[in-house]
């Protein structure tokens, strides 16, 4: 079982409107709505690729039972806490003409120490029955950004496998907790060791920057593939995949995807270069679908023998 924790869920709508401009009035081609948020996004995958997973988090207000409404309709089993604030909505503008997709987040719900606590407890409950709990994305207004540290600690204690994917300061405490695996995108993993990257060199450095800081595993996903770093048997390996590019009909949640099948692959005890292989595939698909976590599994399994992975070594110095 893998449950995965949203901490800020969305409703997310998707509008086609053709050749977008600002400041002008138009008319959407056609519109699509589902429950959002990373971890909610993990779930979505996690369940179209037929492994048992539980979706968790915060809703509240009207937003919050149409999230549980969403999700309890496409069959993904979820135990939310219920706030007293509302959830957010999140917008998505896609521009098939000229191949944008503008994105509009909400701040979302402001949670009280009495909801937060119960949520813990909730977490702790859930991952009596886990063997991987996945803490994703931002952290609401009135949380501290300690919170997903805090997790990550009660969940070692328990020898529960804690993921994180999250950004900015609650990514960086969550780190010095040291979960089982952190998995930035490119951007999250730049703000975190403080430079951009370039070139292969400046994603191994990062690779292992982050191990330093505390993390057990890393993997950070970009464009064309994705950077790995496993430590196991007193080893760590780094990897490299990547895959021919496609021309993405929207990036929102690829990532999210690109997460759910390295989780399912590593639950299944698979090695860490078939599941990477299976993950950037996931991923790739993922980017033909509007909708994160939505992706076609025949076409992640065909574009599987398309991803090239190998091992790496570390940056010297």
């Amino acid at each position: 079982m893998i449950v995965t924790v949203t901490m800020n869920a969305a409703i997310d709508r998707s509008l086609n409107v053709p050749n977008f401009q600002r400041g002008q009035r138009h008319r959407a081609s056609s519109g699509f709505t589902q429950a959002g948020g990373k971890g909610i996004n993990v779930a979505r995958a996690l369940k179209r690729l037929d492994v048992p997973v539980i979706a968790a988090g915060l809703a509240g207000g009207r937003t919050g039972t149409r999230i549980i409404e969403e999700l309890t309709n496409e069959g993904i089993l979820n135990d939310f806490v219920r706030i007293g604030d509302e959830s957010r909505t999140s917008t998505m503008v896609i521009d098939d003409t000229a191949g944008t997709a503008t994105e509009i987040y909400e701040w979302g719900p402001e949670v009280r120490a009495d909801e937060l606590s119960i949520l813990f407890e909730k977490i702790a409950y859930l991952a009596r029955a886990a063997d991987i709990v996945a803490l994703c994305g931002s952290l609401p207004r009135g949380v501290d950004p300690a919170f997903y540290g805090e997790a990550v600690r009660e969940l070692n204690r328990r020898r529960v496998r804690a993921v994180l994917d999250t950004e900015g300061e609650p990514l960086r405490r969550g780190v010095e907790a040291e979960p089982w695996l952190v998995s930035p995108n490119q951007r999250e993993a730049e703000s975190l060791v403080g430079q951009e990257f370039h070139d292969e060199e400046d994603f191994l450095m990062a690779l292992d920057a982050i191990a330093e800081l505390g993390a057990r595993n890393v993997l950070i996903g970009h464009d064309a593939g994705a950077f790995l770093l496993v430590r196991e048997e007193r080893r760590t390996q780094r990897y490299q995949a990547s895959i021919p590019r496609l021309e993405p009909r929207a990036k929102s949640g690829a990532g999210d995807a690109l997460l759910a099948a390295y989780l399912a692959e590593r639950a299944g005890e698979r090695s860490p270069e078939d599941a990477l292989r299976a993950a950037v595939a996931t991923g790739a698909a993922a980017t033909q679908e509007i909708g994160g976590g939505r992706f076609d599994p025949r076409e992640a399994a065909r574009l599987a023998a398309e991803v090239t992975v190998a091992a790496v070594e570390p940056v010297a110095g």
